[in-house]
């Protein structure tokens, strides 16, 4: 009985093998696209699990990747944890200094690197002590001189296609992930076997992220970024065809690999689908009939993408999730007595973060320490529990005392709660503004902003203020062609007329690009050290509209 008891992932590789062996797992490389079976996926997951051992590889040790999104990425998905070794996905577009100390905490033993991100790695690792006793593989066909790296077709060649997999308990360690560090050094966060069980039976159910066998499912989220939402899991659980879009894949990149491999769900942050939308409105012919559900997280989606995506056929989920929560929170699925309401209300419950996934809990406590009302009004921070939620953090006794309390873990974010039980982020507690002493969101701002025909992209920070205390700004990002003057009127009008004018912006600001984090978030802090001067507001805030001083 494969895996005994145990809550682990093994069941989920036996039961794709067993079930669905001709399913493809299909993958876009810097070799070309590639076709595998998952009859073929087993055979090559054992021989990567044999190749493991003889290299001395143990239980307990940790194995790393450097990797985009594809199928040889995907075999140590499972062919890592399956062995009782912990498999840890390390982001590449972190700096230097923070995969340095990463690769130092985590003591990995091994890496697969990706050829595009060989410079990358090597310029990390050179001279650098946290690097010492550390081999390298080549996710290739050839290897990589530089990094001493042989080919991963070579490491695992020559081994057999029969492996022995050993019963585990649902407490071994099967993945680590580190957040991003924008705040200090990065945290690791643990993953058990029988969180990754949890998570993915909880993504199984229809209030989850449920995939069928008829499905094809392209994660365009990072596999290195908390397993790119767990999806490759529960896209082998339900026996679905995978697609995995490699290296950098640009609009024209997805829109192929969506018209030719019938992709009917996929999922990535809010740039990703407003990039897809450029590009079609940008003349190019891309057929999305096949595609039935795109799921939207890291971010906000903005309610006029979702709305984009109707007029097409295609379902926008929005989601919320945590690096610590496995990811998945929040799925914001219609309930029952609502698929009946206009669509104006439908839109509105969709575009928040969602409902509470099966199996979680959480609460949410104001400043005074006391849980809000459930009335789409009141708000604080959010704290969650619940089995795929990590407990601590990955040898950081400081941030366990200071992230924890009671078996909850505090989020960091601000949300609201309707009368329905949708949840809806109001900001990071590090970005909601202060002015006068009462809270602007920069998220509503935001959503509101992106709304306006030709906004591309939009990032809303709080900036010092002599007398306010902080004062809101706007950084937008235009297509090209749009009269800029005649936009600013036009959303700030529209501000005014939907918000206190208090909350409307002091200072428009056009850029090229907003920053993003390493996980592709916009990064306010960047806005913030790069713009975050007083000389952007004017100070000039009516007094009848002003916002009551403490």
């Amino acid at each position: 009985m494969p895996g005994g008891h145990a809550q682990t992932l093994r069941p989920f590789m036996w039961r794709a093998e067993r079930l669905y062996p001709d399913t493809e797992i299909v993958s876009r490389t810097h070799e070309g696209r590639t076709r595998h079976t998952y009859a073929e996926y087993a055979d090559r997951t054992a021989r990567l699990a044999n190749a493991l051992d003889d290299y001395g590889i143990e239980r307990g040790d940790r194995v790393a990747t450097f990797c985009w999104n594809h199928t040889r990425h995907f075999e140590t998905y499972f062919g890592v944890p399956n062995t009782g070794a912990q498999l840890h996905t390390i982001n590449p577009l972190l700096p230097d200094e923070h995969i340095q100390y990463i690769v130092d905490d985590a003591d990995d033993e091994i890496i697969f690197v990706d050829p595009s991100l060989a410079e990358k790695i090597a310029g990390a690792a050179e001279g650098a002590a946290e690097f010492d006793g550390v081999d390298f593989v080549a996710m290739g066909s050839e290897g990589i001189d530089a990094l001493d790296a042989p080919a991963y077709e070579e490491f695992i060649a020559d081994h057999s296609t029969e492996y022995d997999w050993p019963d585990l308990d649902g407490d071994q360690p099967a993945g680590l992930c580190y957040t991003s560090g924008t705040t200090g050094k990065p945290k690791g966060v643990e993953y058990t076997q029988s969180m990754l069980w949890s998570h993915t039976m909880a993504s199984q159910t229809p209030q989850g992220i449920p995939m069928e066998d008829s499905d094809v499912v392209m994660p365009v989220v990072p596999m290195f970024h908390v397993n790119a939402w767990g999806m490759p899991f529960t896209a082998a659980a339900a026996g679905a065809k995978h697609v995995y879009p490699g290296p950098s894949p640009d609009p024209a990149d997805l829109g192929a690999l969506i018209e030719e491999e019938g992709v009917t769900i996929s999922a990535g942050v809010p740039t990703v689908w407003l990039g897809l939308r450029e590009h079609v409105e940008a003349g190019n012919d891309v057929d999305l009939s096949t595609l039935d559900t795109v799921i939207i997280g890291g971010a906000a989606a903005p309610q006029a993408l979702i709305e984009w995506y109707d007029e097409r056929g295609v379902e926008v989920l929005h989601a919320w999730g945590m690096t610590e929560l496995s990811p998945i929170g929040t799925v914001s699925h219609l309930k029952s007595d609502l698929r009946e309401a206009d669509y104006e209300t439908q839109v509105n419950k969709r575009s928040k973060q969602g409902l509470v996934a099966p199996g979680l809990e959480f609460e949410v406590i104001d400043e005074d320490g006391e849980e809000i009302p459930w009335d789409g009004e009141a708000f604080g921070e959010l704290r969650i529990r619940g089995p795929w939620v990590t407990k601590e953090y990955f040898k950081r006794p400081e941030a366990n005392e200071e992230e924890f309390v009671d078996g909850w873990l505090k989020t960091g974010d601000v949300v609201t709660v309707d009368e329905d039980g949708y949840m809806q982020l109001v900001d990071r507690t590090k970005d909601v503004i202060k002015s006068g002493g009462e809270w602007i969101s920069s998220v509503e701002l935001e959503n509101a902003i992106m709304a306006y025909d030709g906004v591309s992209e939009a990032a809303v920070v709080g900036v010092p203020h002599e007398r306010w205390q902080e004062r809101p700004v706007a950084f937008i990002v235009v297509a090209e062609g749009v009269d800029r003057d005649e936009l600013v009127e036009r959303i700030e009008t529209g501000l005014r007329d939907e918000y206190p004018k208090w909350w409307v912006p002091d200072a428009v600001e056009f850029i090229d690009e907003v920053p993003k984090t390493a996980t592709g978030k916009f990064s306010k802090k960047d806005l913030r050290e790069q713009y975050g001067d007083q000389s952007l507001v004017d100070g000039a805030v009516p007094e009848d509209d002003a916002p009551e001083q403490e």
